[in-house]
């Protein structure tokens, strides 16, 4: 089967079409052809072995597919089934194999592309603002990359309960993308962001502050929160924070700092379930809407690196076989 592999961490160029024999299902497995992939920053922490990944390996964790195949002891699927998946390694292949447990079904109606990217980046949004920090009706929040895959979700998730929605873009396209999710200030990053920030909530702050940049946002971040707000740092796209002294949660307002992953809010199959199902349906009924900013040949997925780390997408992007 047609794959991409990484056979040495550094940047997009080591993403390299490559030929390799198909895989088998084991005990608990599906075997899955691919009908597209999700593209995430994660994939480029590991490519640049930010995250230890042993090389070689096929990059990616998340798509959708038919089942074609199934191991041993599988018992919720059968052959044919349409599945997707946000946590089966080597992901970027014609075939997959995903853990049956980490499958969850797509409902009738929702586009491959659309299934293949809103599964990580939606049940990233919905663990962000379902647990993490659930704003109340009439709550200011201020989310960074606001046309990003997840801010674009977020956003929607957010302004559908009666939040107030501050994000932050690059581009005035950027910017239009995310007032049509529900943004009810639009900022450009900047030195006075906080600044700003606080002129829009009458010096108060933000109940709470979504940050998947990182280290060019996490100050401004901080200085544009409440008493007693919560930051929530779930991504790093402009670099890894630097070690930050506790104390300074205290000067700020007794503040409140996470560093969340998907993973420990997705520990068992029932909240799985739970937080799949949510985003599903609401794609499914229409009220939640999954941006594809663009979709690339599997071939090309060096280019879509490249863009995605280079600011030039927006929302998701996927890998078509």
């Amino acid at each position: 089967m047609r794959a991409i592999q990484v056979s040495e961490h550094g940047g997009p160029e080591v993403l390299r079409p490559v030929e390799v024999p198909a895989p088998a299902a084991g005990p608990g497995q599906l075997l899955v052809n691919t009908d597209a992939i999700g593209v995430n920053f994660i994939d480029t922490y590991i490519r640049t072995g930010t995250y230890p990944q042993e090389v070689p390996y096929i990059p990616g964790a998340e798509g959708t597919g038919v089942v074609a195949a199934l191991g041993p002891e599988v018992t919720d699927f059968a052959v044919g089934d349409r599945v997707a998946w946000a946590s089966a390694p080597g992901s970027y292949a014609e075939q997959v194999v995903v853990p049956a447990d980490v499958a969850v079904p797509v409902p009738a109606g929702v586009d491959a592309a659309v299934a293949a990217s809103a599964l990580l980046q939606g049940m990233t949004a919905h663990y962000l603002i379902e647990t993490i920090y659930k704003p109340e009706p009439g709550e200011t929040i201020l989310v960074h990359a606001g046309a990003g895959g997840v801010g674009l979700l977020l956003t929607q998730l957010a302004a559908a309960r009666g939040v107030r929605v501050i994000t932050t873009v690059s581009t005035d396209e950027k910017e239009r993308l995310s007032r049509e999710a529900g943004a009810a200030e639009v900022l450009r990053y900047g030195d006075d962001l906080a600044r700003r920030v606080r002129e829009l909530t009458d010096g108060i702050g933000v109940a709470a502050v979504y940050d998947g940049v990182g280290k060019a946002t996490f100050d401004a971040g901080l200085d544009a929160l409440r008493v007693r707000g919560m930051l929530v740092l779930f991504g790093a796209a402009s670099g890894p924070v630097p070690p930050v002294d506790p104390q300074r949660l205290n000067r700020g307002g007794s503040l409140f700092l996470t560093r969340p992953t998907l993973a420990h809010y997705t520990r068992d199959r029932a909240e799985l379930r739970w937080r799949a199902g949510d985003i599903f349906d609401a794609v499914a009924a229409g009220s939640l809407r999954v941006r594809i900013g663009a979709r690339y040949p599997l071939a090309e997925a060096e280019q879509a690196h490249r863009d995605l780390e280079g600011r030039k997408t927006t929302g998701s992007i996927v890998l078509l076989p």
